[in-house]
């Protein structure tokens, strides 16, 4: 399978546009910093300390995936954001308690120089958060307007020739889909009518596609993977990608079940809580948007275990998430599990999982990991839904009448597949037949 489109070179700088400058994008800012000053590793990043097979095992050919592919160089990243407080993102690190004092000394400057644009924001959004550095419109068009400005001065004034969007802001209440998200006229009109139903984040989506930028959005909002939005970045030929970046308990999640499954043992029941205190846990203490986050985790495990497919095993099995605010954790969120499982003859055991993580830790990688790879897609010409990146997400997008798959470890084949494709390489199987003399 070998593509004919050519990938354009990674030329100039490269805008990282973040909406929301908390705890995730400023461990992410200060990381890259760290990273491309020496004194720093970028653990859990891909694209910075992965590596990818190419060919036979035979042929031992096993490059690191940043110089297999042509992803923009850390040097050349540039940064802006928008956030509804006023603090640079120094200020807002040293808050947010997820970095030693040492490390933010060594980056100070830098971030000190990253001060954040008014915000689009609505309280009714989300509730628990109040901020004074916010946008003020006669309409959500006129918001959107200003978002584009914001995002022509920061070209202007950086040089940056290509540019991302990561959503990195607070999750908002639940959304059901309603007519004004069907097609983009009728998300226009809403947008100058201020329809309801469209909320901030929506507002993001659609000036980053409009400027022909891509867009991931990393928490479970309903947003960029509406209709309406879908066929901007399809007119637009802008890659998107979504949704809820996979960390902490569902990451854990996205590891152990395809495990289960594919070992046939059954599952009676799992049990979830999570105790956070950082700026996401006081959002997700009101019920609405914590409905939105729990859509989010409790759809991961029926997509992986498939209990129409396995009844004996997975049907009516009970699965429960809590998420607790105890502002005391800070960013050191603490996940515990509880699975009731069942064996050969149906014989019980369980599993216990007690995972004490630091959620904007290992979020950052992630927001790196997307921004350069939205950036090989808009350079390879891939528009619209990127699955290949669903490896980051609890709620991947797909295209219409696909089921998204969340199993880790095909999502990781799916992207090394992806990469190989891009650049003229075989895809691997694995079958590996051809090693033997069947």
């Amino acid at each position: 399978m070998k593509r004919e489109n050519e990938i354009l070179e990674p030329e100039g700088k490269l805008g990282v546009l973040l909406p929301g400058l908390g705890a995730v994008a400023t461990t992410f800012l200060a990381g890259v910093d760290l990273v491309r000053r020496g004194e720093g590793e970028p653990i859990g990043s891909l694209t910075q300390m992965g590596t990818i097979r190419l060919g036979k095992r035979t042929e031992k050919r096993v490059p690191s995936i940043k110089d297999f592919a042509p992803l923009a160089d850390l040097q050349d990243l540039v940064f802006a954001g928008w956030d509804i407080f006023e603090e640079d993102c120094y200020e807002s690190a040293r808050k947010a308690e997820v970095l030693e004092r040492d490390s933010l000394q060594k980056v100070k400057p830098f971030l000190e120089e990253i001060k954040p644009m008014p915000a689009v924001f609505d309280p009714a959004y989300v509730r628990n958060l109040k901020g004074p550095n916010v946008k003020k419109g006669s309409s959500k068009a006129e918001l959107a307007e200003m978002l584009m400005d914001d995002i022509r001065s920061f070209r202007s004034q950086t040089g940056a020739k290509r540019c991302i969007m990561v959503w990195c802001a607070s999750t908002e209440v639940f959304l059901k889909r309603q007519k004004v998200h069907d097609d983009l006229a009728e998300f226009e009109r809403g947008l100058a009518q201020s329809d309801p139903a469209i909320s901030p984040s929506m507002i993001y989506a659609y000036a980053a596609l409009k400027s022909g930028i891509p867009f991931a959005n990393g928490a479970p909002n309903l947003s960029v993977q509406i209709p309406a939005l879908l066929q901007l970045a399809d007119e637009t030929e802008t890659p998107v990608a979504g949704s809820d970046f996979k960390t902490g308990q569902t990451l854990m999640k996205t590891i152990i079940a395809p495990g289960l499954k594919a070992r046939l043992l059954g599952l009676k029941g799992w049990f979830s809580t999570n105790i956070l205190g950082n700026r996401d846990g006081m959002v997700l203490d009101d019920p609405d948007s914590f409905r939105t986050k729990e859509e989010s985790k409790l759809s991961v495990l029926d997509q992986i275990l498939q209990p129409e497919m396995y009844p004996q095993l997975y049907k009516d099995y009970y699965h429960k998430v809590r998420i607790n605010y105890y502002p005391p954790r800070g960013d050191s969120k603490e996940g515990w599990d509880n699975l009731d499982i069942f064996g050969w003859l149906g014989y019980p055991m369980q599993i216990k999982i007690d995972f004490l993580c630091r959620d904007s830790i290992l979020a950052a990688p992630i927001v790196l990991d997307l921004a350069l790879f939205l950036d090989l897609a808009k350079r390879a010409e891939m528009k619209g839904i990127q699955e290949w990146l669903s490896f980051y997400f609890k709620s991947p997008m797909c295209a219409p009448g696909l089921y998204a798959e969340n199993d880790l470890f095909i999502q990781l084949a799916k992207l090394k597949n992806t990469l190989r494709y891009l650049m003229g390489e075989d895809l691997i199987t694995h079958l590996g037949i051809e090693y033997y003399d069947y």
